[in-house]
């Protein structure tokens, strides 16, 4: 039986975000070591987890423009080969001084950030409308994969070899896709020799866009509320996401005294408490992904399901967030954080996939330019937990401010959030 060719261009995909998140977290892990040699503060900690995000959300919109106009392969395929190249130097500007550091991070992410509206804009092209929140969902369980990937291989790297190895192999592993990409992804399906007719025609009659877009709708799009809340979902979301993506591996490392779980960085227990949560998100964001795709097939309203699993994922989270302030032992914490990404993984048919709903020739701006306004959480929320530790030494008041931001973000999609066609 012949695999369809879209699903190369979607496991592709899948390989292009596990690649962009190995090379974000790695330093999550590293600058456990890297904060010990250099001698930083938490807020200094928390100013270079959270500087990465500036040049993401610069890129994030940019990007989203650029895919939808001039296509998603060569886009995304650029982009991936800069920030792997930048990741292999990171050790040298880290050498130079903080402000270095802080420089080719911000440089790292204006590399990254224009990932998920390129791939987004290439989905609304190629994948059929009943297998896109299915193919979503798959190709962002590699977040959870590059997370998991890049959390418990930086750590075996740093226990035995030294933190700057870390940069220097994941680097690698970017140039080596970009051979494929290049091999096999068109940003429109027309244009791929190696597609059958047959799936040409599926892919022609029942993607979302098969066109790109004549202009972009800017003093519409800020006033229309769907679109809205899905920005205020983004932003809400990306809180307590880039939060934990941040400071899990910190969380998992800081004393007892402290609230932290106080194991030790090279011990196999560190790299289990990883491992567990980061391996429920892969599989929780697939079959959140199938879960919605099928409730829509059998005929409920699409704005119904979306507002149902986002509201899981989003009142879920917050109410597991905040139990695990009242815990004190490590398996009731990991297992809470298990059951945060459950929810997490069923959202995947939420607020993510929304875009393409009211605007299918302009989901690689969408997503740019909600993406955008989500890493403004994404910038200040690592920043917010840096000097939270410094100043409070407590986990705890962090638990709690993400739990409340992601209660104002489920209320809000529930309010406003639509599956109507907005922009045509």
């Amino acid at each position: 039986m012949r695999i369809p060719y879209r699903f190369k261009v979607i496991f592709l995909s899948f390989v292009a975000v596990f690649i962009c998140y190995i090379d974000r977290v790695n330093i999550s892990v590293a600058i456990i070591p890297m904060q010990e040699q250099f001698g930083w503060s938490e807020l200094q900690v928390g100013i270079v987890l959270g500087t990465f995000y500036v040049g993401y959300m610069i890129s994030m919109t940019l990007g989203g423009y650029l895919a939808d106009k001039y296509g998603g392969k060569k886009v995304l395929g650029y982009a991936l080969i800069i920030w792997s190249l930048f990741t292999i130097i990171t050790p040298f500007f880290a050498y130079s001084g903080l402000w270095w550091l802080i420089f080719i991070r911000i440089l790292l992410g204006l590399g990254e950030g224009v990932t998920f509206p390129a791939w987004h804009s290439i989905y609304a092209r190629w994948i059929p409308f009943n297998e896109r929140t299915r193919a979503v969902g798959f190709t962002n369980s590699g977040i959870a994969a590059g997370t998991v990937f890049g959390y418990v291989v930086a750590a075996i790297i740093i226990a035995n070899y030294s933190w700057e190895w870390v940069f220097y192999s994941f680097g690698l592993m970017g140039i080596f896709w970009y051979f494929f990409w290049q091999r096999i992804v068109t940003s429109y399906p027309e244009d791929n020799k190696n597609l059958s007719n047959n799936e040409l025609q599926l892919i022609k009659a029942e993607a979302p866009s098969n066109s790109t877009p004549p202009s972009i709708p800017f003093l519409k799009l800020i006033k229309n509320w769907p679109f809205l809340a899905i920005a205020v979902a983004t932003f809400c979301n990306n809180w307590a996401l880039f939060t934990f993506i941040s400071y899990l591996p910190k969380f998992i490392n800081a004393p007892i005294a402290d609230g932290g779980m106080g194991i030790d960085l090279g011990s196999s227990a560190f790299i289990y408490s990883l491992l567990m949560p980061s391996l429920v998100a892969m599989f929780s964001l697939i079959l959140g992904g199938y879960i919605s795709d099928s409730f829509i097939k059998k005929g409920y309203k699409v704005i119904n399901v979306r507002k149902t699993v986002n509201s899981i994922g989003f009142f879920g989270s917050a109410i597991f967030l905040y139990l695990i302030s009242l815990q004190d032992t490590l398996f009731n914490a990991i297992f809470l954080l298990c059951l945060i990404q459950l929810c997490t993984g069923i959202c995947a048919g939420g607020f993510g996939v929304n875009h393409a709903d009211l605007g299918p020739k302009y989901t690689g701006t969408l997503v740019g330019i909600s993406g955008s306004i989500g890493m403004i959480a994404a910038i200040f929320s690592p920043m917010v937990a840096g000097l939270v530790l410094e100043v409070t030494r407590s986990w705890d008041v962090i638990f709690y401010i993400c739990s409340g931001i992601l209660v104002f973000g489920g209320l809000f999609y529930l309010k406003f959030g639509s599956a109507d066609r907005q922009f045509s």
